[in-house]
């Protein structure tokens, strides 16, 4: 295959571990000569919007995201839809990918996006193709690049996947750090264990009080010395049982403090309790997702980005689950019995959306306020 086409556009391939092979164009970081493969965990997300928000989600670590929908980078990005400080996934796959963008809120175009933030990608790919079979057989390694079919075949096959990797500790903030209270006049105080913290979690905390972001690796004594009023549980990439020293801190703060996890938080919180984790055939990766809240009988839609799950099978009466996903019946959420502590799998604070969950954020308000109470009037 030539490097380059008569139009001057750079060849490439993307090669998965199972031999499967797709011819494309290298778009990106992936046109620079200096890095001919990219390789990962090859995963696909259904989002029709929000391909920024995705791409700076810190979930995505170690993986490759293959985009369902064809046309990506219509509307251009802009500095407000950043998730993160920079970018974590090993590159996207795109069917196609906009040469023009088109909004009022655009600043700068998706291709120059991922150039600057370091991003490789492959755009020309049978998105259709390559989705039935990562559906078919689970989440696939993969390579991409200008290198020949048989390097990135060697590549896709070195590499490990998610599976029994500590990703948390590549994407966790490295310095404590302070998010101000929205409302100036709020004395509540929250910690917030960062396993990967998504922007839009932070400022959905805000609106609830003050919020110290710590390390992943922050011990239960170490959060407590911040007298927190409740205590968050990050998203975050990857295996939860690769992160033992969260999982210990954890289980450390149930019975001591309100606490709300969100996507990985929620699985620690179920393996502090002692239930066990599992890895999905090909994770929950989108914008549409049905689950059914069991206590109110709602069904609400959400977004999703995990490839593990809490087994609801090991709760063994030490939790509930609250909500299920009706696609494949997924524990969706749990509430520890007799303590103040619960999570979701989902992401209710989803940007751009959906928002159907967003109650969840005034659920933990409420237990907070109730828990402060309570120790006032000892």
């Amino acid at each position: 295959m030539n490097a380059m086409t008569t139009r001057g556009i750079r060849e490439g391939a993307l090669v998965l571990s199972d031999g499967s092979v797709f011819e494309g164009e290298l778009i990106g970081a992936a046109i620079s000569a200096a890095a001919p493969i990219a390789a990962g965990e090859v995963v696909f997300n259904t989002v029709l919007s929000g391909y920024q928000e995705v791409i700076t989600d810190p979930s995505y670590a170690g993986q490759i995201i293959t985009f369902t929908y064809p046309h990506i980078g219509n509307y251009g990005i802009n500095a407000t839809d950043f998730e993160s400080v920079g970018t974590f996934c090993r590159g996207i796959v795109v069917r196609d990918l906009a040469r023009r963008h088109s909004n009022f809120r655009a600043q700068s175009d998706l291709g120059s996006m991922l150039f600057q933030q370091g991003v490789p990608g492959i755009a020309g790919i049978d998105t259709r193709r390559l989705t039935r079979i990562v559906r078919d057989s689970g989440a696939l390694p993969g390579a991409f690049g200008s290198a020949s079919e048989s390097e990135l075949l060697a590549a896709a096959r070195a590499e490990p996947g998610t599976d029994g990797v500590d990703l948390v500790r590549t994407v966790s903030t490295q310095v404590p750090y302070v998010i101000p209270a929205a409302d100036p006049n709020s004395r509540t105080n929250i910690v917030a264990m960062d396993f990967g913290m998504k922007s839009n979690i932070g400022r959905s905390l805000a609106r609830l009080g003050r919020v110290h972001v710590v390390p992943a690796a922050t011990t239960a004594a170490d959060v407590l010395a911040h007298s927190p009023d409740g205590v968050f549980l990050s998203n975050g990439p990857g295996d939860p049982s690769m992160s033992p020293y969260a999982i210990e801190a954890i289980r450390g703060l149930i019975g001591q403090v309100p606490i709300f996890g969100i996507c990985l938080g929620h699985q620690l919180l179920g393996n502090a309790i002692g239930a066990s984790t599992v890895k999905l055939p090909f994770g929950h990766h989108g914008g549409n997702h049905p689950v059914k809240n069991l206590l109110t009988e709602r069904v609400e839609i959400t977004s999703q980005n995990h490839n593990f799950a809490v087994d609801p099978d090991s709760l063994s009466g030490r939790a509930e689950m609250t909500h299920v996903n009706l696609n494949d019946g997924v524990c969706e959420g749990l509430k520890v019995n007799g303590e103040q502590a619960f999570s979701v799998q989902h992401h209710p604070e989803a940007n751009p959306g959906p928002h159907d969950s967003n109650y969840l954020f005034g659920q933990f308000a409420t237990m907070i306020e109730k828990a402060t109470a309570k120790k006032m009037s000892i």
